[in-house]
């Protein structure tokens, strides 16, 4: 792995995703949409929290109930109905350009051709697009398709180096390729929600719960954090 970290046990992860099903019990499956929703729905989750990424979805659609009067309307009236859910002024000209891009590759605002291709034509296409990185073409692959993807965001990126499971300096694309084949599929979409609720309430970025930590005795860097005070 990059800078010469060790790949993570399959066995490791298996009992870091059992530690947290034990602690959160299981999880309920996202609702299933479309893979073009799904992926203005990535868009728009991107620094926020999920309650205003539905929000500004739903207000979104609300005002445009198909993607066509997207793409007919101008990028500041996409702006204000997305306000909501924050950074408006940068997600919806991103938007606008996505839906644009697809229009002159299939003809009209769809992406349901996706549903046909193997997961590494469909994360390549995605991708290509304006300003889709690998996390987001995960998410599409795993939330709409429902493929054994593993999107690595903030939370899975920040615990995964904690634990050691990536070396330091590791970028999250770089992540999303090591970590991937290390995650069992049947896994993957629950670890990453496993992994996202562990970073919002225990593993935070600053001040992590280290004591309350289900995973203390498998992380590498929980030790020096407390020891340091950069912990409680």
């Amino acid at each position: 792995m990059t800078g010469g970290a060790a790949p993570v046990p399959v066995r490791r992860v298996r009992a870091v995703h059992r530690r947290l099903v034990n602690q959160q019990g299981r999880f309920v499956p996202k609702p299933q949409r479309g893979p073009l929703d799904q992926l203005i729905m990535t868009v728009l989750s991107q620094h926020t929290s999920d309650v205003n990424t539905e929000r500004a979805f739903a207000a979104l659609k609300a005002r445009f109930p198909d993607w066509d009067q997207v793409m007919d309307t101008s990028t500041l009236e996409v702006a204000d109905a997305i306000r909501s859910g924050g950074l408006a002024d940068q997600k919806a000209p991103r938007i606008k350009r996505i839906l644009e891009e697809i229009v002159t590759r299939e003809g009209r605002p769809d992406l349901s051709r996706l549903m046909s291709m193997p997961d590494h034509e469909v994360e390549a296409y995605l991708t290509s697009l304006p300003g889709v990185g690998p996390k987001t073409a995960a998410c599409v692959l795993v939330f709409s398709m429902g493929r054994h993807a593993f999107p690595i965001d903030v939370h899975v990126h920040r615990i995964a180096l904690r634990l050691g499971w990536i070396s330091p300096k590791t970028t999250a694309e770089v992540a999303h390729k090591e970590l991937t084949p290390r995650v069992p599929p049947e896994l993957r979409y629950e670890l990453h929600m496993k992994l996202i609720r562990h970073g919002r309430e225990v593993c935070v970025a600053r001040m992590p719960r280290c004591t309350d930590c289900v995973l203390f005795d498998l992380c590498a860097a929980g030790p020096a954090l407390l020891a340091n005070g950069d912990a409680r």
